[in-house]
């Protein structure tokens, strides 16, 4: 498969890709951002100590679950020794614990672990993926590196509109990156001014998916307290009604 290198190319990938698979395939070949693939590489080649006998992915992380889901979540990024070490979004790392776990008790996984991408985890009528595909330094994409990833998320909600009727952002970033899909999916102009991120803030406008706000499933939310487990059982409760699953 060709390595897509600018904008552009990733731009046209995006838009050629037939199904699913077509699309993961082509979101691991994408090396359009050299300061992300730089560090993503390097992150790879040097590792965390705990895991220094594993063989890191290295490469953007696609995105996982089902054809037909009827709920989207949508992350920031891959984690450096999470998605970037295991190669499946959300997998290898604290933040996965919680949100599996959360997704374990609303019926969505077939168990409340993530650690491999072998692992046998299987989600039900929910796909997860990340508004950037490859892990950044700090955690902090650039606009520049965020807009040229966008096509990647706006094919891939293209591929399972169909279906989909709640999406669920985690964290401001998510939120924000949520309404170009808007314009560049549904053909639907974005509100404005565009509401507020909050945990539990909705928007919908009746043509295009449900918007749910969460606060990102991060270490330094859920050991604060800032977000709970009954806090996320709350919004995978109202994402599930929304979408018609209750």
């Amino acid at each position: 498969m060709a390595e897509t290198r600018t904008a552009e190319q990733v731009l046209a990938r995006a838009q050629r890709a037939g199904d699913l698979p077509d699309l993961d395939g082509a979101v691991a070949d994408c090396f359009a951002c050299s300061r992300l693939v730089a560090w993503r590489e390097e992150v790879a080649l040097v590792r965390r100590a705990a895991f220094r006998d594993q063989e890191y992915w290295g490469r953007p992380v696609p995105g996982f679950g089902p054809a037909d889901a009827r709920i989207a979540i949508l992350g920031l990024a891959p984690a450096a020794h999470g998605g970037n070490r295991t190669g499946r979004v959300f997998t290898g790392d604290r933040s996965g614990d919680v949100l599996f776990a959360a997704m374990h008790r609303a019926g969505l996984a077939n168990q409340p672990t993530s650690v491999a991408a072998d692992d046998g985890l299987t989600l039900r009528h929910t796909r997860i993926f990340a508004a950037v595909r490859c892990a950044p330094p700090d955690n902090k994409p650039t606009p520049v590196e965020r807009d040229t990833c966008a096509p990647w998320l706006h094919r891939e909600v293209q591929l399972i509109r169909p279906t989909l009727r709640v999406v669920v952002a985690l964290g401001a970033f998510a939120w924000a990156a949520w309404w170009p899909v808007l314009s560049q999916v549904y053909g639907v102009r974005p509100p404005s001014p565009r509401p507020r991120f909050g945990h539990g803030a909705h928007w919908s406008d009746g043509t295009a998916p449900d918007l749910l706000g969460c606060y990102h499933v991060s270490q330094q939310n859920t050991f604060t307290g800032r977000l709970t487990p009954a806090m996320l059982d709350e919004i995978f409760t109202r994402a599930k009604g929304l979408a018609g699953l209750d």
